[in-house]
């Protein structure tokens, strides 16, 4: 994580999410400019956390370890989207590992200052309400897949979750294989169930498969195998 000491681009982020009409233009906030590398962990799971995240860049995985020391995962996310909610309201530790999958930016602004400060702004609330309902809204939907949907449904939500179908898009236009045993944990499925997933996917020219990477080739009959579902 690097902290960046950019008033100007600060600035132009608060006011792109409207974060200076929730919190007020009147008084000067703390906030700070923090960015993340591709692949770097934002939070670990069971850690302390000091400041609510505002992404406002790039695309974040949200993953829950399970009892065998795995991870499922939950969703992807991207702006705009509050980090820590949870922690801030509850006061417990982090729920959840968050992992950056494209380059981040993020906005925090500490826990303390907006216990002292913005706990009666009804702005504030509101949107946090928003956030906090809509996670558990996920959250709910994310454990009926992980609990009832086949392999081959949540691969194919996962493909269509993070596979990009912008030519200009840095992230994911193409799905590393050397990341299959990963997937496969994060599906809560087995290195060779995946596999013979993919293969029959390939089989039917829904997707390619190289020698180090996965590109979808009829989106369509993807969403078909999907049935509806995402990781967001």
């Amino acid at each position: 994580m690097n902290f960046i000491q950019d008033s100007k681009l600060l600035e132009n982020k608060l006011r792109e999410y409207h974060l200076e009409e929730i919190f007020g233009k009147e008084k000067q906030h703390p906030f700070t400019l923090q960015q993340y590398r591709q692949h770097e962990i934002i939070l670990h799971e069971g850690s302390q956390l000091e400041s609510l995240l505002f992404l406002v860049e790039g695309k974040v995985k949200i993953t829950s370890s399970v009892a065998t020391g795995k991870s499922l995962l939950l969703r992807f996310v991207q702006p705009f989207s509050i980090i820590g909610d949870i922690e801030l309201i509850r006061n417990v530790p982090v729920q959840s590992q968050v992992q950056a999958v494209s380059a981040c930016l993020l906005i925090g602004l500490p826990f303390a200052y907006i216990k002292q400060y913005e706990m009666d702004n009804p702005k504030f609330l509101h949107i946090l309400l928003e956030h906090v309902s809509y996670k558990l809204q996920t959250c709910t939907t994310a454990s009926r897949v992980n609990l009832l949907a086949s392999v081959e449904n949540k691969f194919a939500s996962y493909l269509m979750s993070t596979i990009s179908t912008e030519p200009d898009d840095s992230f994911g236009m193409e799905l590393k294989t050397s990341n299959i045993q990963e997937i496969a944990d994060l599906l809560g499925t087995t290195y060779r169930h995946l596999n013979r997933v993919i293969s029959a996917l390939t089989e039917k020219k829904i997707i390619e498969r190289n020698k180090n990477s996965i590109q979808i080739l009829n989106w369509n009959e993807l969403e078909k195998v999907s049935n509806g579902i995402r990781y967001k």
